[in-house]
């Protein structure tokens, strides 16, 4: 954080909260906040996401990130000012600076009242391959793939702004998201193989709902700006995530296959992946913030997912009578 920029704890009060990007994590985001009696404006690309989320009872807006002059009406930019917002939206698919937020960024400069608080989704992604050490927020940032690299733009732009303004911001660095409903299910009953244990280098995760807690508190409350890694704290490797999702859904196991298999049988993107390997600290979240776990390792979280499993088939048959 740059020696310029002072942060205040007292904070104006808020006007409006609101979530970019409101797919996956935004619609549990969106949920915890109506149960506290908040009503987040949540901004989608889509008319069909819109419509999705009108249904749900929430407000939505469309806008679209990828123009250039990101143009809105008085009613949406009046939303914006002295606003808390918690940006989710992914950047483009291609090259390495993120054009998404640069243009919310350039949207966000004709506010005649910036937003007080920003929060920023980013990934682990950045700190590159780490030769499976354990690392902490002071970890050199050494992306590798251009998704990390658009992620770190992020980053960048974002910071630059909020200090500019003396906005606050957070920055969650996230590593892979799992829940009962968003597991490689498919993968594993596809016959794809994974990489042997041998070869399988550190992955870090979190579940769903507790990613979405910590940004519930990091909008509505006052917390310590800056970076964290939000994470379980738990690292395994790739290969024991798999073979822990396949045991408890009761899949067959994935075939194994070398490290050396896998550069001719893999995609290029999972290995991506395979070729980083760190194990992450959550030291500096579980200092700074009130939330605690409700899912503080994989097993829990696996544990959780076949006991709603079990109840899915109960669940339709009842609303089928």
């Amino acid at each position: 954080m740059s020696g310029l920029f002072i942060w205040v704890r007292i904070m104006p009060m808020m006007k409006n909260i609101i979530i970019i990007g409101c797919g996956y994590i935004g619609k549990k985001i969106a949920g915890l906040l109506k149960a506290q009696s908040l009503n987040p404006a949540c901004f989608v690309n889509t008319e069909e996401s819109k419509n999705k989320l009108l249904s749900m009872g929430f407000q939505a807006m469309q806008f679209d990130l990828d123009e250039t002059g990101l143009e809105l009406d008085e009613k949406k930019l009046n939303t914006f000012n002295n606003s808390v917002i918690a940006y989710l939206a992914p950047p483009q698919r291609e090259g390495i600076v993120d054009n998404r937020m640069a243009h919310f960024v350039s949207m966000l400069e004709t506010l005649s009242s910036p937003p007080s608080k920003i929060i920023l989704i980013s990934t682990t992604g950045v700190y590159g391959d780490c030769k499976g050490e354990w690392i902490d927020e002071q970890q050199a940032t050494v992306p590798q793939a251009d998704r990390s690299h658009r992620r770190l733009s992020a980053e960048t732009q974002l910071k630059k702004y909020c200090e500019k303004v003396q906005a606050q911001y957070v920055v969650f660095r996230v590593p892979g998201i799992y829940a009962a409903d968003k597991l490689p299910v498919k993968r594993i009953t596809s016959g794809e193989p994974i990489v042997a244990a041998q070869d399988s280098g550190f992955t870090n995760r979190i579940h769903a709902d507790d990613l979405s807690a910590f940004c519930v508190e990091a909008l509505t409350e006052d917390v310590q700006p800056g970076i964290y890694n939000c994470c379980d704290g738990h690292p395994s490797t790739m290969n024991d995530y798999f073979m822990k999702v396949a045991q408890a859904m009761k899949l067959s196991p994935p075939k194994e296959i070398s490290l050396q298999q896998a550069q001719q049988e893999l995609s290029s993107g999972m290995l991506s992946y395979l070729a980083e390997s760190k194990r992450i600290s959550n030291k500096k979240l579980l200092n700074n913030f009130k939330t605690r776990f409700k899912y503080p390792d994989l097993d829990a979280g696996l544990k959780f997912a076949l006991i709603k499993s079990k109840r899915l088939p109960q669940m339709n048959a009842k609303k089928r009578k």
